[in-house]
């Protein structure tokens, strides 16, 4: 039973490691925390009725396309202003909105990408995985690896983390602050969308699911440390081992409140959390 909860565990960690790598990146280098990350990407391949592997890109697409948008005409415009707080709360503002529009259009009833019952196969004494699991597993796999090179080897890559270390000298140096934020946003929404996806392939979609996985997101960011993608990735994982182990333990529905009672100690002794960088926390 046990091996079968960290199995468990780690699949919905990878899944919340993937959506806050995103919102990591994007509080880093745009400085507000948005809380319009976990957006409404995963009803794409229900809106236009494909498959969902044709589907999934075009509804990741849309996601970016959404959160340029939002981007132009509501943060931008406060950014100016330097309105730091009030881009957190036109952000809580603008995901209110956008989860009653998925009400409104899909109702409140839960939905499936597919009807089949899906099978759970034994990989290992005591543990069975689905298809959709291991799937999972393999494209959170490949896309935390197509972003550690992009940083790396690339320069925008380069640019990104210059402008999350000092958004001012970065602007000296002539990095375009512009460029690097519309990529913030693409990259950012693009993993929040694949990771809504993932999660409505192994159990069920529904309007407010992105809400739900909203604060595990920001415990995992929060957890690994603001700014580091391999800490976004170890705090989701941490996350969902905390959340799965705890059902056996102390019920279901408390589940989350190990998860952030995990994240308070970690940060009483690792104030910027795991893997940031070392330094009190002012």
């Amino acid at each position: 039973m046990w091996l079968q909860q960290v199995t468990n565990g780690v699949i919905l960690g990878a899944t919340i490691g993937l959506g806050a790598i995103g919102l990591t990146l994007t509080y880093s280098i745009l400085r507000f925390a948005n809380f319009t990350h976990a957006g409404p990407g995963h009803f794409g391949p229900l809106t236009v009725g494909w498959p969902f592997v044709a589907a999934a890109p075009l509804a990741v697409a849309l996601t970016a396309g959404l959160a340029l948008g939002l981007d132009r005409v509501l943060f931008r415009p406060l950014a100016r202003r330097g309105a730091g707080l009030t881009l957190a709360i036109a952000s809580f503002g603008a995901s209110l909105a956008l989860r009653n529009a998925l009400v409104f259009l899909y109702g409140p009833q839960p939905d499936y990408f597919t009807r089949e019952i899906p099978i759970a196969r034994a990989v290992l004494p005591g543990v069975r995985v689905t298809a959709d699991q291991v799937f999972l597993l393999a494209v959170t796999l490949v896309l935390v690896a197509a972003l550690h090179l992009v940083l790396t080897r690339t320069g925008l890559g380069r640019a990104m983390r210059a402008t999350s270390e000092n958004p001012a000298l970065a602007e000296v140096a002539g990095i375009d602050p512009s460029r690097v934020a519309r990529w913030t946003w693409i990259i950012g929404a693009g993993l929040a969308a694949v990771g809504g996806l993932l999660v409505g392939l192994t159990v069920q979609i529904r309007p407010l699911m992105g809400a739900e996985l909203l604060l595990p997101l920001f415990a995992a960011a929060i957890l690994g440390g603001i700014g580091s993608v391999p800490g976004a990735l170890l705090g989701g994982l941490i996350v969902g081992l905390a959340e799965a182990l705890a059902v056996p333990l102390v019920g279901a529905e408390y589940r989350a409140a190990v998860a952030f009672l995990i994240l308070l100690v970690v940060l009483l002794v690792r104030p910027r959390g795991l893997l940031g960088p070392r330094g009190d926390a002012g």
